[in-house]
């Protein structure tokens, strides 16, 4: 195609264009989404063409390019097609040759024209700060095609034949990966049509160069050996590179051209038939207590069925919707997955420019369990806790995980006895009990509690609640039992765990026997332990006496009992790999 087709192109589009949006207001807001079509024509100013030959440069010239992109806001894709030419100059020095002792006097200089066709797809970004302006940055890659830029310089000594004194092959036409950058800068003279300028970098890995057939070379140049006085001296041998090079070619540019645009359609604004405004507010509360229920999911249902509104009750336990169409509707809500007595409306209810207040009620006579796991002595949630709940009367248990806040919910019947705890891996957890028994549906929806778990790192002692001993004995209490089920149940959940079960005396009596004594203690723990289904192989009981007291009570200091008891205790402690 020839430059005057290329640019009446140009403008016979634009002149589409702006036709097309010659009863368009210029000054409403557009959809910066869409399709984009950009035709440009600039010059090649910096052409970079590293091969083989020292003695040529390349002059700048003609680029001709065309986009066509889509854009969702400020981030978009596309791609290009760019058509490069330049010209190859000899640099070669002419004046004064000596070949063979003879003067050069005439010299045949033959270049041909480099072209590049570019094509490439990729990102784009923009920036629009107003309906008239927008930047554009545009990342390209793919391949393009080299062809041409055969330089052949020959000299003719006086009485001799021609010699090349400088020479290059040229270019093939195999495609060659290829990138581009590209920055531009729009002014849109109205909703469809701007003008652009900008500029580029283009970049062409390992290109190849041709080989001439005849001389067998790529390229090669004439030597100069020495200077006598004023004349040049060449070696009568030609120094040639006889393999063509992977080179790299790359330039930069600048560019101006046409930009139109096609948005999608104006959405025409739905026309109310009365102007006025009917607005709906609706209140979850609990049937029971009167309490307002917070995230509360509420939804608004035309008589077919279809979800029209949704919406989640505030911390004051509402929803509002607006500018709803008069008509016969269903609210309905769920919290926590029990769904909410819900109500209906019928179109006479709604009044103009007045909100119409709903109540939607909780009626389950179950209690919501809204509990929290923690890292033991803080504040630090535990997230994806799988938290299990047990009936402690019937045969019932249920599961659920903890969020990224550590928090889970439970429903929990009345009069009933749970106990609860979590797991997961490398965490011992308390177990919690919770008796409904002492609340009260009429006053109480939710029972709130904390459960912590310590992280059971290989060698670091955890004191287990409630294993404690009566003065020279090592009979479990009941209550120890109950501990060191927990501890089962940890074993259990962690099968590759081994555990060292510690036990400790009080200062009181003497080292021998209080050895004696806590050795008995661990024994009776790992006993009970095996007792629960676990294996004696993965149980250590050691007993430490009174060489590792909690408090200052040591032998000869005067302490209560409730100080002497906390030393009276056993530890669990997991056995890092490896080790005995």
């Amino acid at each position: 195609m020839s430059v005057k087709k290329i640019v009446f192109a140009f403008i016979l589009a634009g002149a589409i264009a702006q036709s097309a949006n010659s009863q368009t207001p210029q000054d409403d807001p557009i959809n910066d989404s869409g399709f984009q079509l950009s035709l440009r024509g600039g010059y090649d100013i910096f052409p970079d063409f590293r091969n083989n030959t020292p003695y040529i440069d390349y002059k700048g010239g003609l680029m001709l390019g065309l986009s066509l992109d889509y854009y969702w806001k400020w981030f978009g894709i596309g791609a290009d097609v760019d058509y490069l030419k330049n010209q190859p100059r000899s640099t070669y020095p002419t004046g004064n040759l000596v070949y063979f002792g003879s003067n050069i006097r005439s010299f045949v200089l033959d270049e041909a024209s480099i072209t590049r066709l570019f094509y490439g797809i990729g990102p784009n970004f923009k920036f629009q700060p107003s309906n008239r302006f927008a930047i554009e940055a545009k990342l390209r890659g793919g391949a393009a095609l080299l062809e041409g830029g055969r330089t052949l310089l020959q000299g003719e000594p006086v009485f001799q034949p021609a010699i090349d004194l400088n020479f290059h092959a040229g270019y093939d036409q195999h495609p060659v990966l290829s990138a581009k950058g590209q920055l531009s800068f729009t002014y849109f003279l109205n909703d469809y049509i701007g003008l652009h300028a900008g500029g580029y970098y283009m970049h062409h890995f390992s290109v190849k160069e041709l080989q001439d057939p005849v001389r067998g070379i790529s390229a090669g140049y004439q030597p100069f050996v020495s200077t006598a006085g004023a004349d040049a001296i060449l070696d009568p041998g030609l120094t040639v590179r006889t393999a063509p090079c992977d080179c790299e070619v790359s330039s930069i540019g600048a560019f101006a051209g046409i930009t139109l645009r096609f948005p999608p359609a104006k959405s025409t604004p739905e026309k109310c038939s009365t102007c006025d405004n009917f607005s709906l507010t609706v209140t979850a509360r609990d049937k029971f207590t009167k309490e307002l229920l917070a995230n509360t999911d509420v939804a608004l249902k035309n008589m077919a069925g279809e979800v029209v509104r949704t919406g989640t009750t505030n911390n004051f336990g509402v929803v509002s919707f607006i500018n709803i169409p008069p008509n016969d509707y269903a609210v309905s809500g769920i919290l926590f997955e029990a769904p909410l007595d819900g109500t209906g409306i019928v179109k006479s209810e709604f009044r103009p420019n007045e909100t119409l207040q709903k109540e939607i009620l909780y009626s389950d006579v179950n209690f919501i369990l809204k509990g929290k796991v923690v890292m033991c002595n803080s504040t630090i949630p535990i997230r994806d806790v799988s938290v299990v709940l047990k009936n402690t009367n019937q045969p019932e248990q249920k599961n659920t995980l903890t969020d990224a806040n550590g928090e889970f919910v439970f429903r929990v019947k009345q009069q009933t006895e749970y106990d609860i705890y979590g797991k997961k891996e490398q965490f011992f957890s308390q177990t919690e009990h919770v008796s409904t028994a002492s609340y009260s549906r009429n006053t109480t929806l939710f029972v709130k509690l904390e459960i912590c778990m310590e992280q059971a790192d290989c060698d670091k002692a955890i004191v287990l609640k409630n294993i404690h001993y009566d003065l020279d004995k090592y009979f479990l209490r009941e209550e120890a039992k109950a501990e060191l089920r927990r501890l089962a149940q940890f074993m259990v959940d962690n099968p590759g765990i081994r555990v060292e079960l510690r036990s400790h005396t009080d200062a009181r009596g003497t080292h021998a026997y209080n050895e004696t004594l806590s050795q008995n203690r661990a024994n009776a723990a790992v006993d009970y332990l095996v007792s629960q289904g676990i294996g004696r192989d993965r149980l250590v009981g050691k007993g430490y006496g009174e060489t590792k007291l909690l408090n200052e009570c040591a032998d000869g200091v005067t302490c209560p009992e409730d100080k002497h008891q906390l030393n009276r205790r056993t530890e669990m402690k997991v056995i890092c790999p490896g080790r005995n």
